[in-house]
Protein backbone atom coordinates (compact mmCIF):
# COMPACT_ATOMS: atom_id res chain seq x y z
CA UNK A 1 0.00 0.00 0.00
CA UNK A 2 1.29 3.39 -0.94
CA UNK A 3 2.65 5.57 1.81
CA UNK A 4 1.37 9.20 2.27
CA UNK A 5 3.34 11.68 0.88
CA UNK A 6 5.27 13.83 3.52
CA UNK A 7 3.82 17.10 5.06
CA UNK A 8 5.54 20.44 4.70
CA UNK A 9 6.86 22.01 8.03
CA UNK A 10 3.79 24.09 9.79
CA UNK A 11 6.67 26.78 11.58
CA UNK A 12 6.89 29.64 9.07
CA UNK A 13 9.70 29.92 6.73
CA UNK A 14 10.89 26.16 7.33
CA UNK A 15 11.70 24.57 4.45
CA UNK A 16 11.29 20.91 6.22
CA UNK A 17 8.99 18.16 6.32
CA UNK A 18 6.66 17.38 9.30
CA UNK A 19 7.18 14.15 11.92
CA UNK A 20 4.76 11.32 10.81
CA UNK A 21 2.00 11.83 12.85
CA UNK A 22 2.69 15.41 13.89
CA UNK A 23 2.41 19.27 11.62
CA UNK A 24 6.01 19.79 13.17
CA UNK A 25 9.55 18.91 12.00
CA UNK A 26 11.41 17.47 15.34
CA UNK A 27 13.43 20.31 16.20
CA UNK A 28 9.68 22.49 15.78
CA UNK A 29 8.32 19.95 17.71
CA UNK A 30 10.61 20.12 20.40
CA UNK A 31 10.56 24.14 20.26
CA UNK A 32 6.43 24.18 20.73
CA UNK A 33 6.37 21.51 23.64
CA UNK A 34 9.05 23.98 25.39
CA UNK A 35 7.00 26.72 24.64
CA UNK A 36 3.86 25.22 26.36
CA UNK A 37 6.05 23.95 29.63
CA UNK A 38 7.37 27.70 29.70
CA UNK A 39 4.03 28.85 29.70
CA UNK A 40 2.26 26.48 31.82
CA UNK A 41 4.64 26.42 34.77
CA UNK A 42 5.64 23.96 37.05
CA UNK A 43 3.29 22.12 38.60
CA UNK A 44 4.79 23.39 41.92
CA UNK A 45 3.47 27.07 40.84
CA UNK A 46 0.20 25.91 39.31
CA UNK A 47 -0.37 24.52 43.21
CA UNK A 48 0.79 20.82 42.93
CA UNK A 49 3.83 21.07 45.14
CA UNK A 50 4.45 18.91 48.07
CA UNK A 51 0.90 19.44 50.37
CA UNK A 52 -1.16 18.28 47.21
CA UNK A 53 0.96 15.51 47.01
CA UNK A 54 0.86 14.18 50.57
CA UNK A 55 -3.46 15.33 50.17
CA UNK A 56 -3.81 13.55 47.08
CA UNK A 57 -2.32 10.10 48.60
CA UNK A 58 -4.33 10.77 51.66
CA UNK A 59 -7.35 11.26 49.58
CA UNK A 60 -6.30 8.12 47.18
CA UNK A 61 -6.16 6.12 50.39
CA UNK A 62 -9.43 6.57 51.37
CA UNK A 63 -11.12 6.29 47.93
CA UNK A 64 -8.93 3.75 46.59
CA UNK A 65 -11.66 2.98 43.38
CA UNK A 66 -12.31 5.23 40.44
CA UNK A 67 -15.95 6.57 40.72
CA UNK A 68 -16.82 6.34 37.15
CA UNK A 69 -15.81 2.86 37.09
CA UNK A 70 -17.57 1.89 39.76
CA UNK A 71 -20.58 3.25 38.81
CA UNK A 72 -20.86 0.79 36.17
CA UNK A 73 -19.60 -1.70 38.36
CA UNK A 74 -16.48 -2.33 37.79
CA UNK A 75 -13.56 -2.27 40.55
CA UNK A 76 -10.54 -0.15 38.79
CA UNK A 77 -7.81 1.42 41.01
CA UNK A 78 -8.17 5.33 40.96
CA UNK A 79 -4.33 6.74 40.66
CA UNK A 80 -5.80 10.69 40.34
CA UNK A 81 -7.71 13.41 42.13
CA UNK A 82 -9.73 15.01 40.06
CA UNK A 83 -11.27 18.65 40.48
CA UNK A 84 -15.24 17.90 39.69
CA UNK A 85 -15.31 21.82 39.16
CA UNK A 86 -12.26 22.87 37.03
CA UNK A 87 -11.06 25.28 39.58
CA UNK A 88 -8.81 27.60 36.69
CA UNK A 89 -6.67 29.02 39.60
CA UNK A 90 -8.94 29.36 42.58
CA UNK A 91 -6.89 28.29 45.91
CA UNK A 92 -10.75 27.84 47.33
CA UNK A 93 -11.98 25.43 45.00
CA UNK A 94 -8.17 24.27 44.87
CA UNK A 95 -8.55 22.49 47.97
CA UNK A 96 -12.84 22.01 48.50
CA UNK A 97 -12.08 18.32 49.58
CA UNK A 98 -16.06 17.95 48.61
CA UNK A 99 -14.68 19.41 44.35
CA UNK A 100 -12.34 15.97 44.99
CA UNK A 101 -12.62 12.55 43.31
CA UNK A 102 -10.93 9.61 42.71
CA UNK A 103 -10.22 8.62 39.06
CA UNK A 104 -8.60 6.37 37.27
CA UNK A 105 -5.91 7.45 34.03
CA UNK A 106 -8.46 7.06 31.06
CA UNK A 107 -11.81 8.46 32.92
CA UNK A 108 -9.70 11.18 34.17
CA UNK A 109 -8.19 11.42 30.07
CA UNK A 110 -11.66 11.46 28.82
CA UNK A 111 -13.22 14.20 31.25
CA UNK A 112 -10.86 16.32 30.52
CA UNK A 113 -11.01 16.02 26.89
CA UNK A 114 -14.53 16.94 27.33
CA UNK A 115 -13.95 19.98 29.65
CA UNK A 116 -11.52 21.37 26.91
CA UNK A 117 -13.11 20.72 23.83
CA UNK A 118 -10.98 17.74 22.87
CA UNK A 119 -7.69 15.77 23.38
CA UNK A 120 -4.62 18.11 22.79
CA UNK A 121 -7.46 20.83 21.85
CA UNK A 122 -7.41 23.98 23.74
CA UNK A 123 -10.01 25.26 26.08
CA UNK A 124 -13.12 27.29 24.14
Amino acid sequence: MPRKAPRPCRAPGCPKYAAPGSAYCDEHTGQRREAEAARRGTAASRGYGSKWQRERLEYLKRNPICVECKRARHVVPAKIVDHIVPHRGDQHLFWRRSNWQALCKPCHDRKTAREDGGFANPRR
